[in-house]
């Protein structure tokens, strides 16, 4: 059932919430657009906060929100122009750690409220920060400071609230997101794949896949996306016939060192960049690949299952709970059990058929974007209304 957020009171202005995103992932900020949808819907007056990039990338304005460029920076300037935009703000909800740091430094000096003595912050973690050594202890004395800043933290994941709660949270809860539903997943066959999708053709014909499996990886070259280990996998699918191709979408610092051992390894797989049309490549592949060390609610799980395309990711974060049955589970860095559970699913059609279907309805069972704005919503009316008493 649709939340709906009790009307003001006559003559009282709307619940004013600003939306801060920092670097903006692709999952960070595709739920924030489908929230602002949601929230302008439901009478709420949305501003966004994030960098001038990301308007012209995901179109805040189109759905009702009001927009400000603020650089993903934390210097005076930056925090200067958020507190600006959170000046007449009843709650501010910061997604992902750099932007909740950003947010609690332009909250201070705020009107006082009960509990904090500003408006209250609200933080969500989509994911978690990748660093090593001296890194991740900086990290960890960072997560430690926005968890103790704000008056809810949200993990999108079980294993998130739990680094919440241990971080010092004072109210750490579970809040599954969910994305828009990709284009071109209504039914044309049970599974909702058309298999003689002209489109589907053409896009295998441009990648070099026509009589050959298609595998598809999606996401940053970054090192924990366990690029190293789809190689090595990679070494076992030669001895297929026909020869799969494995076909990586993203850019990143790893470019270089993934593009020299394909060349030096003769292995067969294309680094085809930063991409707009993922939806048309998983309507292409066989096989979706999600090798990395660890994810929350991975956005591409999210669209592979929805578009009915088998997924082998590993057994890391959140997404055993976020996949259950519905896909291949392999422990991260073992290439035999990630090159074995590929050829199973190319060997083996039953099999392969399942996990589609299976896939779907798995889809099917997440939280809808409603049920995510209304669960939402309900967080900001708790902590809202004593500030607009």
């Amino acid at each position: 059932m649709t939340h709906v957020s009790s009307p003001p009171p006559q003559g009282r202005p709307p619940l004013h919430t600003v939306q801060v995103l920092g670097g903006g992932s692709a999952g960070s900020s595709a739920h924030v657009r489908s929230l602002a949808a949601g929230l302008v819907a439901r009478g709420v007056r949305v501003t966004v906060c994030a960098p001038a990039e990301l308007d012209g990338m995901y179109d805040f304005t189109a759905v009702g929100a009001e927009f400000v460029p603020v650089p993903r920076r934390s210097d005076p300037v930056s925090v200067v122009a958020l507190r600006a935009a959170c000046a007449d703000a009843d709650l501010v909800h910061a997604h992902g750690l750099h932007a909740a740091l950003r947010s609690a430094l332009a909250l201070r000096g705020r009107r006082p409220v009960p509990v904090l003595g500003r408006a209250p912050l609200v933080v969500t973690w989509h994911t978690r920060a990748h660093a090593e050594g001296a890194r991740a202890r900086v990290q960890r004395l960072l997560e430690r400071r926005v968890a103790r800043s704000s008056a809810v933290l949200l993990g999108t994941s079980s294993d998130l609230v739990d680094r919440a709660r241990s971080s010092g949270a004072r109210d750490a809860r579970l809040a599954p997101i969910a994305f828009p539903a990709p284009r071109g997943t209504s039914p044309a066959e049970p599974d909702g794949r058309d298999e003689a999708d002209p489109a589907r053709h053409k896009t295998r014909a441009e990648l070099g896949a026509v009589d050959r499996p298609l595998l598809l990886a999606v996401g940053s070259l970054d090192r924990y996306r366990g690029y190293d280990t789809l190689l090595d996998a990679a070494h076992a699918w030669r001895a297929l016939d026909p020869v799969p191709l494995v076909v990586i979408a993203g850019e990143g610092p790893e470019r270089g060192p993934l593009q020299r051992r394909i060349e030096a390894e003769n292995l067969p797989v294309r680094l085809v960049g930063r991409r707009s049309d993922v939806p048309d490549l998983l309507a292409a592949a066989d096989v979706a690949l999600l090798p990395s060390r660890w994810e929350s609610r991975s956005l591409l799980a999210h669209e592979a299952l929805h578009a009915g395309v088998p997924l082998v990711a590993t057994s890391v974060g959140g997404l055993p709970e976020l996949l259950g049955d519905a896909a291949e589970l392999v422990p991260y860095g073992d290439a035999p059990a990630l090159a074995a559970a590929v050829t199973r699913l190319l060997s083996d059609p039953t099999h392969h058929a399942r996990l589609r279907t299976d896939g779907r309805a798995q889809a099917a069972s997440w939280p809808t974007e409603d049920d995510t704005v209304a669960q939402i919503l309900s967080v900001y009316d708790e902590l809202a209304e004593p500030f607009r008493r």
